[in-house]
């Protein structure tokens, strides 16, 4: 193995390690900064929606209703990440929406505590997640749907932390460092190249979605806080992750 094969296997064991909960062996990864390998996010992406298939396609086979088997798909996802994206996506809810001054919107998403807003925002997100998973009931489509969403998701994250500044001096996004043009490009390709899952017509409906999802959010996180934080980063990806699915209930229904 070369010296880039190896850069290469050490970027998704980092990408695999911090995104996930997944058992892994023990990694060197010497010295290599998450900004330089967030590019395969979506391959950490793409293990988790792959053992939630899994979970899913069991569940169907043992007799389970779609419902049920949906649930218990969420679920494992959920484990299989350890909420990472949920818990930056209700911190980012109730900043935004309980805080009046940048200061004390940041403030709030560094609580752990959950408020109203935090709570809305979860409970809707599992819930549009479900019904999604729910109407497709096939393992099959179930399988491309969490693939184009779980992966494809997670692609434009080193594009976001590469065009908005670190709204704090501290803090996970901070500490990742900077994400190159060429990383954040090749990320957001990998994420785009994974929504052929759903098809060439659907996953270009997709991306366009994506792109106007990123712009806005982006453009809003400049509004509220002056940039991006780790949450901000984790709250893109389940609005994406949403998004994507929504399409997938379309196309593959």
């Amino acid at each position: 193995m070369n010296a880039t094969q190896r850069q290469i296997l050490g970027d998704v064991a980092l990408c695999l390690v911090f995104f996930t909960r997944l058992p892994l062996p023990a990694f060197d990864f010497r010295g290599r900064s998450l900004a330089a390998a967030i590019w395969a996010a979506p391959v950490a992406g793409l293990a988790v929606a792959i053992v939630g298939a899994l979970v899913y396609a069991l569940g169907t086979r043992l007799g389970l209703t779609g419902g049920s088997a949906a649930a218990l798909t969420l679920a494992t996802t959920v484990l299989a990440t350890g909420c990472l994206h949920e818990d930056a996506l209700s911190d980012v809810a109730d900043g935004f929406g309980g805080g009046k001054t940048r200061d004390r919107k940041l403030e709030i998403m560094r609580d752990s505590r959950i408020g109203a807003y935090g709570a809305c925002a979860l409970g809707l997100s599992l819930l549009i997640r479900w019904n999604v998973l729910t109407e497709l009931g096939d393992p099959a489509h179930v399988l491309f749907a969490l693939i184009a969403a779980h992966a494809a998701s997670r692609g434009p994250l080193g594009a976001f932390m590469h065009l908005l500044p670190p709204a704090r001096s501290d803090g996970l996004s901070a500490d990742a460092g900077t994400v190159s043009a060429e990383t954040a490009i090749a990320g957001a390709g990998l994420g785009a190249f994974a929504l052929l899952a759903l098809g060439f017509g659907s996953a270009v409906a997709a991306l366009i979605l994506l792109g106007l999802l990123f712009a806005a959010f982006r453009a809003l996180c400049l509004n509220q806080i002056g940039g991006q934080t780790g949450d901000t980063v984790g709250a893109l990806q389940q609005l994406g992750e949403i998004a994507i699915l929504l399409v997938a209930s379309v196309s593959l229904s």
